[in-house]
């Protein structure tokens, strides 16, 4: 939050609003020319939703900013983030590379809104308000994909994340594994599964995700129940990209991974 009691989404309503209005343009005007409906403008002028990467993108083109709104836009993704986060989703901004292993859930950036929101509701200790507001913030990540240049994603997940329910209804899962494919067909987006008959691997131990930047630079992520670290110790780093190393050595190629995702997603019928 500012000084003022503004959050990052009250800033971006009311930049979009004045903007428009020095352009001489209505809603119904501005919604015509980015190809959306008056309707979510004035939502998002009203800070009632958080707009999309394309929706911002086509607005500062048509409002000539210079690419304002998109710098806003980075800030309504950490604002929506839990504290003990932000300093991560600061990471995934800058990023370069994202090598991200998982063994219970899947990626968040692979997440769709439903599955995201069952796994975030944490077996029911997490309030409503709180899941939706941690989605939202989940959402708002997963558009640094839609970028022009997007980080590179290489995520190894185990067998076992395809095959476990996160609710009773099954389409979600099968939904969410489409999901997984049609992800996968884009170039910069690796997708690797380690196969149940593998049995014990260096994954075991947990999830964690490295982040590269065009330096050269690396951080890595780790998290439990309680708080999430950063790292950038540099034998912490080679420690993680040793265990890296050793997990995707375990898993099918990317074509072999996909084909399995393809053959998980048939049973969730």
């Amino acid at each position: 939050m500012t000084r003022t009691g503004a959050s990052a989404l009250d800033l971006l309503a009311g930049e979009l609003r004045q903007l428009r209005t020095e352009q001489g343009l209505s809603q119904e005007e501005l919604a015509r020319r980015i190809n959306y409906s008056s309707s979510l403008v004035g939502m998002v002028e009203i800070a009632r939703r958080t707009p999309s990467l394309d929706f911002i993108r086509r607005a500062d083109e048509v409002l000539e900013t210079g690419g304002l709104l998109g710098r806003i836009l980075e800030l309504v993704s950490l604002e929506t983030a839990p504290a003990w986060f932000r300093p991560w989703v600061a990471v995934e901004q800058e990023a370069a590379t994202l090598r991200w292993f998982e063994m219970s859930v899947l990626p968040g950036l692979l997440q769709t809104e439903d599955y995201a929101r069952a796994v975030l509701r944490d077996g029911g200790l997490v309030p409503d308000d709180e899941v939706e507001r941690r989605v939202a913030g989940r959402l708002q990540r997963q558009q640094i994909l839609d970028r022009p240049q997007p980080p590179q994603l290489v995520a190894v997940m185990d067998e076992s994340v395809l095959r476990r329910p996160v609710t009773d209804q099954f389409d979600l899962m099968r939904h969410q594994l489409g999901h997984l494919l049609t992800l996968a067909a884009r170039p910069q987006v690796h997708l690797h599964v380690i196969p149940a008959d593998v049995g014990v691997h260096a994954g075991i131990a947990g999830p964690f995700i490295l982040a590269g930047y065009a330096d050269g630079g690396w951080v890595a992520h780790l998290d439990n129940p309680l708080r999430a670290q950063v790292l950038d110790r540099s034998d912490e780093i080679s420690s993680l990209h040793r265990r890296w190393e050793s997990v995707r050595s375990e898993a099918l190629s990317r074509r072999q991974s996909l084909d399995l995702i393809q053959e998980v997603a048939k049973t969730w019928s």
